[in-house]
């Protein structure tokens, strides 16, 4: 298994753009489930972006407000909180999970609603997940939805989770690569390493990434025992937290 991490987390800091990209697991300590969330840019418009944090929500927003051409895909809560249930996604599916799990409904039921981001020609995958404390055990959810390869249908893949070695995470991204269209994610979610502390984690990652590319990256750490949270953001274009 830690072959297999070492070798996914050398496949990411060799692939210049692996786009936005989605973390859950354990700590090395066994006491703190993980989120680690990013985002990437290849236009001025993508890369004019920070996150900012306030009550266990994470968002995005605009580095310079006088730049920004069109919001409707990059601005977003990225990450909110239920009682004992920790939602982070690439878009503002977050609001639909955490509008759905208020209902009633599950995970997948309310990204039932969703598909795939409209932006032709790439048709970016929407990439979601959960982080769940409600049935006494840590619990995760992840789930890729992407346009079909036969047309405009929406291929959805939901993976769940019931244990997490500690120091161990489960890996999405949004693409497989650089490309013109970018290659969408395939395959099931990629083990990755979460050594250290969250700020240690927050430094692996942000390392990782491509330089040119890289926009802002956050990591959620938050306690199995009593459900609390705290967020670490690394911004490239304004502060970090």
């Amino acid at each position: 298994m830690q072959i297999e991490t070492a070798h996914n987390y050398e496949a990411l800091q060799h692939n210049p753009y692996p786009g936005r990209g989605i973390v859950v697991g354990m700590d090395e300590s066994g006491r703190l489930m993980v989120q680690v969330y990013w985002i990437m840019g290849r236009s001025a418009n993508s890369r004019n972006r920070i996150f900012e944090s306030e009550w266990g929500e994470l968002r995005t927003a605009a580095a310079d407000p006088t730049k920004v051409k069109d919001p409707s895909l990059i601005i977003y809560n990225a990450m909110r909180e239920l009682k004992d249930v920790y939602i982070v996604s690439n878009g503002d599916q977050t609001d639909t999970i955490y509008q759905g799990l208020l209902a009633g409904v599950s995970f997948s039921q309310a990204l039932n609603t969703r598909q795939y981001e409209p932006d032709a020609p790439n048709y970016t995958p929407r990439i979601s997940a959960i982080c769940s404390l409600r049935e006494g055990v840590p619990v995760a959810e992840m789930s890729i939805l992407k346009r079909s390869p036969f047309g405009e249908a929406c291929d959805r893949q939901t993976f769940r989770y019931e244990f997490f070695a500690p120091g161990i995470g489960r890996c999405v991204t949004t693409y497989e690569g650089d490309g013109d269209p970018l290659p969408p994610f395939r395959g099931e979610p990629l083990l990755m390493p979460l050594a250290g502390e969250g700020e240690d984690i927050a430094r692996n990652y942000w390392d990782a990434l491509d330089l040119e590319n890289r926009v802002a990256l956050a990591v959620k750490t938050i306690d199995i025992a009593n459900g609390t949270s705290d967020i670490m953001i690394i911004n490239q274009y304004g502060e970090s937290e």
